[in-house]
């Protein structure tokens, strides 16, 4: 094991020379890896780039479990997939995401990777069985539960590694640590969204510094803006145009070096970061384009045009605002994240 090491202030936020980049591919990044006798979890596994990651896992060895809202849908997106086993979870129902737990931790099989990619943007209000804001309930609460709830299973593998997904968009807005379900202000879908993506980067700061004595590692990544998902459904058609996501002639555009990329593109970060050697003694990081990412020093939050810059902003690998979500975080869910 390395030295104990951590993301605070985005010290480890310098890239790798992974020898990839943006147009990297899943497979290009998996060619030679070994995942036999694994385990992984993958949430959202079952569409977009959720899939193309389940089936590069298994590629290579892996035993998946996709925890899915709709069993019918993820048996169909997932048939003549093979070593792949489908169990209900609703991210914002906590007594769901126990039952999985449990469920999975009944195999008394070690988890190697768990992939908290399941995600839903900018959506309307509305409030899980809590009264919790749905996005920050499904995108960072449902799976900090659900990661705390595993922790036996990940603890056992002698070797494991979280990856959350998270976006771009947490450039747009910070955590808001009072008022984090918009009980006192008014809604607005993408402030909500881009608070749920950087509340994954500081859950995975955080739960790296803890978890890493137990050969836990954590890592974010922004996968590109992909058009070929389902994450944009109740996205107005307004609204991809603003994101850059359609050219001049309306087709989508495909432009990987600046951000906007094919499912296979998209899925490479995640598949990097839960599958590269390169990251065996550093963790904590938000990576992307195949690689661990800067820190972002040009976005101001006010370009003309919208403009994808490259890196991970200061704001949200803060080791205070890190520390408070977690806590804040235990509150809101009732489950004591003691990483021992």
């Amino acid at each position: 094991m390395g030295n104990n090491t951590n993301n605070y202030n985005g010290v480890l936020q310098k890239p790798v020379g992974s020898g990839f980049d943006a147009t990297s591919t899943a497979s290009e990044v998996i060619r030679g890896i070994d995942l036999s006798g694994k385990t992984a979890i993958v949430t959202g596994g079952y569409s977009g780039i959720g899939l193309e990651t389940v089936k590069n896992l298994v590629a290579a060895g892996a035993e998946v479990y996709v925890p899915a809202r709709s069993i019918g849908k993820a048996g169909k997106n997932l048939e003549g997939v093979p070593n792949v086993t489908i169990m209900e979870l609703d991210l914002m129902e906590p007594a769901s995401i126990d039952h999985f737990a449990d469920q999975f931790l009944a195999l008394n099989k070690p988890l190697h990777l768990l992939i908290n990619n399941a995600g839903i943007m900018w959506t309307p209000l509305r409030r899980d069985g809590r009264g919790y804001e749905s996005q920050f309930s499904t995108c960072h609460l449902g799976h900090f539960q659900l990661t705390a709830r595993l922790w036996p299973a990940l603890k056992g593998a002698n070797g494991a590694r979280v990856i959350n997904v998270s976006s771009w968009g947490h450039h747009s807005a910070e955590v808001d640590l009072d008022d984090p379900n918009f009980d006192h202000q008014p809604y607005d879908p993408s402030v909500a969204y881009a608070r749920a993506k950087m509340a994954n980067i500081l859950f995975t700061v955080e739960l790296d510094k803890r978890s890493q004595v137990f050969g836990v590692r954590s890592y974010t990544l922004h996968p590109g803006a992909i058009p070929a998902t389902d994450l944009g459904r109740e996205l107005p058609e307004d609204a991809f145009h603003k994101l850059g996501v359609y050219d001049e002639t309306g087709a989508f555009r495909h432009d990987p070096y600046n951000g906007y990329k094919t499912l296979e593109e998209g899925a490479s970060t995640i598949v990097w970061c839960a599958c590269s050697p390169q990251l065996a003694d550093i963790g904590g990081v938000y990576c992307e384009d195949t690689d661990v990412a800067p820190i972002d020093t040009e976005w101001n939050g006010h370009s003309e045009k919208f403009v994808m810059t490259k890196g991970v902003t200061p704001q949200a690998v803060d080791p205070d605002k890190a520390r408070k979500l977690w806590t804040l975080s235990e509150k809101l869910t009732g489950i004591q994240f003691s990483v021992e």
